[in-house]
């Protein structure tokens, strides 16, 4: 039986994310995501009686929805004990081990947490056996996009002062794999976009102090244990300011927030149709000459 290989060491992330939450975390990228997912579920008419929230690192998401009435009983589903305390509603889970049962959530939402998961397609199939028939998943994670700029410039400065690359950003997946994996786990109507946000910064170092300050720096399980060198980083900084610099020296950081909606499969939904079952010709709709194949248009 195949085994899922390990691309984030959990554990790790976990201990980040507490840290951050110890100190003055930033958290303006969640509250971004949070603000946005829950105007998208407003244009849902739909009431989701149980719902819960997956693994989002804050409360800004049950924040943002506390004043809903499309939500009925809004449920924090988090992996650190330690963070069970607080006015929501919580579970102790992990996002790769689901303890719901089969079809007994109408709605999982999730804000910048799976991008984290190793086992994203046995996440997904979990998430979709959770829910009930029409149950609706609505999820945001980093997409492939991000923090390009500073993959680019640690990139080029190992190569230059140490001959050779290490992981340092998460290798986030992209628009079209997602859409795959959404239908690949089974579920009916799958939409998958994305949208960037470019953030400012005075310099590197202020954004590595913001990913700090996210609990969001680098977990990867192969990642280079030696401490990084002086001279890389100071040279992965001089890049860096050279090539994604603005005019008044600020520099530039990309997040792009994929979005995926998915439902769980119910016969009411929208089907398409059959081939063959269209009662018109599309020739006719364009009031147009139908030319047989193999046939070739008069000039």
């Amino acid at each position: 039986m195949p085994v899922n290989p390990t691309i984030f060491d959990r554990p790790l992330l976990r201990a980040h994310q507490r840290r951050a939450r110890a100190r003055e975390a930033a958290t303006f990228l969640v509250d971004h995501v949070a603000a946005e997912l829950a105007e998208r579920l407003a244009a849902v008419l739909r009431i989701f009686d149980v719902a819960v929230d997956l693994g989002t690192p804050t409360d800004a998401l049950r924040r943002a929805l506390a004043g809903t009435d499309k939500i009925g009983t809004l449920i924090a589903a988090e992996p650190s004990a330690g963070a069970l305390d607080g006015e929501f509603l919580r579970v102790a889970a992990d996002e790769e081990a689901l303890p719901f049962a089969d079809a007994s959530l109408d709605l999982v939402v999730s804000a910048l947490a799976l991008q984290w998961v190793n086992d994203l397609p046995g996440t997904l199939v979990q998430i979709r056996r959770a829910l009930k028939p029409d149950g609706l998943l609505m999820a945001a994670m980093l997409g492939g996009d991000t923090l390009i700029e500073l993959r680019e410039a640690f990139a080029s400065a190992e190569s230059e002062i140490e001959g050779g690359l290490s992981p340092r950003v998460a290798p986030f997946a992209d628009l079209r794999e997602l859409g795959a994996l959404m239908q690949r786990a089974g579920f009916a109507l799958p939409v998958v976009d994305s949208d960037r946000l470019t953030v400012r910064y005075e310099s590197a170092f202020a954004l590595m102090r913001d990913l700090r300050a996210m609990g969001a720096t680098n977990v990867l399980a192969e990642r280079r244990r030696a401490p990084l060198r002086r001279a890389t980083l100071m040279r992965m900084a001089e890049i860096y300011a050279e090539r994604f610099a603005d005019a008044d020296g600020r520099v530039r950081a990309t997040f792009e927030i994929v979005w995926l909606s998915g439902w769980s499969p119910h016969e009411s939904q929208q089907k398409p149709l059959k081939p063959g079952s269209a009662s018109q010709r599309l020739a006719d709709a364009l009031g147009a000459k139908e030319v047989p194949a193999g046939e070739k248009t008069g000039r």
